[in-house]
């Protein structure tokens, strides 16, 4: 079943007795930023209950909107930066974050090499290629931080961050030693990995990566089988693209002595998180633990008699690491209830109300 603008109730609010709301949606993609949506929500809530209290605290769990939310929450700089998009040959105006005093970098896969960047008749995860996000990385390095931190949702591309690594100096070769071309489809040639120019400055910062899913790189639930066919992939694409990770993942074995296959989300953004943890020795964490940590929801939530949150749809992936379910789990330990404004409803939406869910969706 899917089903829009459905509601449905888990439980009794009593409106009378809610002084204090917090507002804590994710995008709706398409539509709304987390920020935006955050506004519009806590404006409703304020014509519902106008003696009411109403906190905005937009969250993200790592996709599209993440360095917009984390600047907006504590304060920092936006930075621009040009650099290439997914697509060969494209340009993109790509947008970033500093923050703790321009020691901390965000930086946000989708701004240089999302699905968004991509018109849909153009969409080929054999050949766009992440080295956008490894020229944003660059720039972040140029500005002196000592970490870094990394979205990874949203992403066109499914070549291992490949590309990110050829952006830092990392190269890629065939039988004849020359270079590969970029995408994911042209690591089935891979025979080689140089790493005696990669940019050595990555080496002394720390790379924490915030990832929306936690799936592993290969197999069933892996990168390419289970998320490449949103970005265009055909059955026959999705088996080539199968055996090109699996590639890199031996040749990066052999090369680096480290074994990308079972990290948990190192299937993200079509295997950007195994390439991070490959190529900039980082560590993945679900994306909206540390959105929550850094933004400072505990101490907002503390003082909240409800919690409204949304995005965009509501299905099985939702407790799975995604946004929703972050704050539902933080809201449950602190004794909150949670009401969910969302799209759509893709299954039973009972599922996801009750003791344990949200009283009202």
């Amino acid at each position: 079943m899917e089903s829009s603008g459905d509601q449905l109730g888990g439980g009794e609010i009593d409106a009378g007795s809610l002084r204090r709301i917090l507002v804590a949606p994710d995008s709706f993609k398409g539509t709304l930023s987390a920020v935006e949506a955050s506004r519009v929500m806590a404006a409703a809530v304020e014509d519902v209950l106008p003696d009411g209290r109403v906190v905005a605290h937009p969250v993200s769990d790592g996709g599209e909107g993440l360095v917009e939310v984390i600047v907006a929450s504590v304060g920092g700089e936006l930075v621009g930066t040009e650099v290439s998009g997914p697509l060969a040959g494209q340009r993109v105006e790509a947008a970033w974050g500093l923050i703790d005093d321009g020691c901390t970098a965000v930086i946000e896969m989708a701004q240089a090499a999302g699905l968004s960047l991509v018109p849909p008749g153009r969409r080929d995860p054999k050949t766009t290629s992440t080295i956008g996000v490894g020229e944003l990385i660059q720039a972040a390095l140029d500005r002196g931080v000592s970490s870094i931190l990394v979205g990874i949702g949203g992403s066109a591309t499914n070549d291992g961050g490949a590309g990110m690594a050829v952006a830092l100096g990392v190269r890629f070769l065939d039988s004849q030693g020359t270079s590969l071309q970029a995408g994911g489809g042209a690591l089935e040639g891979l025979e080689a990995i140089d790493l005696s120019v990669r940019d050595r400055r990555i080496e002394r910062v720390e790379c924490i990566v915030a990832c929306d899913v936690q799936n592993p790189l290969l197999g069933p639930t892996g990168a390419s089988r289970v998320y490449a066919p949103q970005k265009g992939a055909t059955p026959e694409d999705v088996e080539l693209l199968e055996g090109s990770l699996a590639r890199l993942a031996a040749v990066v074995h052999s090369t680096m002595g480290i074994d990308l296959q079972n990290i948990p989300g190192g299937g993200a953004a079509g295997g950007l998180g195994a390439g991070l943890v490959a190529f900039c020795g980082a560590t993945l964490k679900k994306g909206i633990d540390l959105v929550l940590d850094a933004t400072g929801f505990h101490e907002a939530l503390r003082a909240a008699d409800l919690v409204i949150t949304g995005e965009g749809k509501i299905d099985l992936q939702t407790e799975f690491g995604k946004a929703l379910s972050g704050v539902l789990g933080r809201a449950r330990e602190a004794g909150t209830p949670v009401a969910a404004v969302v799209g759509s409803i893709e299954g039973p939406g009972e599922k996801f109300l009750g003791p344990e869910g949200f009283v009202a969706l």
